[in-house]
């Protein structure tokens, strides 16, 4: 706690920037107004989960337990495969307001288990499923209940029984404003060994789309921010 007063301190004196990087990087940019083109003004429908892997964002990026910088300039987020989805799990996955039939939803399991005020320290945690994620299923049975029944949850699906799945914690540690620790521990909860593919990813949210700022060069931005050691996988 002395050290996190500390750091506080320095932040508000703005002697130190301990509060450039933190978890401000949304989980869910598709489907909201902050994208919304539509000659309607209909957010939801405009730009679907189902378009996010294939669509630039032109006001923000997201990702799966990830961090950014105070401007979003750079983003770090993981993604994950288990090998039989039939795509990467690089965002949450929910409904929109005319698919769920008690409005919008997000459809994951997801945890924020620990962060200092100055995000010197983080702790994240994801439930991911060891079969392929039942995105047709949820839609479906939602849509055709009605207001009165209970939504149908990814619980409901089976998808977690008998533990098969992963807990995925993401955590991180800053030894500096710009000095960052990213820990990511997996653990297979099922009764078999299973695989999974963990995928940490580093890119540039597209401010130059109107012209108004240059393309950065990683070259600028990755000796600071990047401080990597490599560990040999444990098998799970």
């Amino acid at each position: 706690m002395a050290s996190e007063q500390q750091r506080l301190d320095e932040a508000r004196e703005g002697a130190v920037p301990w509060k450039k990087w933190g978890p401000y990087l949304s989980e869910r940019q598709w489907g909201t107004v902050r994208e919304d083109y539509s000659a309607d003004g209909n957010a939801w429908g405009y730009f679907s989960h189902d378009q996010a892997r294939s669509r630039a964002y032109k006001w923000g990026e997201d990702g799966l337990a990830g961090i950014s910088d105070d401007q979003q300039r750079l983003c770090f987020a993981v993604a994950l495969w288990n090998g039989r989805d039939p795509i990467l799990k690089e965002r949450l996955f929910g409904l929109t307001n005319s698919e769920g039939n008690h409005g919008e939803d997000v459809k994951e399991y997801y945890f924020y288990l620990d962060s200092s005020p100055t995000h010197a320290y983080m702790k994240y945690l994801y439930k991911y499923p060891q079969q392929a994620y039942p995105y047709d299923e949820l839609l479906r049975v939602n849509r055709a209940r009605s207001r009165d029944e209970p939504e149908y949850e990814l619980i409901d699906t089976g998808i977690f029984a008998e533990g098969r799945y992963f807990d995925i914690f993401v955590e991180y540690a800053k030894a500096a404003p710009e000095e960052i620790l990213i820990r990511i521990t997996v653990y297979n909860r099922g009764p078999e060994e299973a695989t999974v593919h963990v995928l940490p990813h580093l890119w540039f949210r597209n401010t130059w789309w109107a012209g108004g700022a240059e393309r950065p060069r990683s070259g600028e931005w990755l000796p600071a921010l990047l401080r990597q050691r490599l560990v040999p996988p444990t098998p799970i």
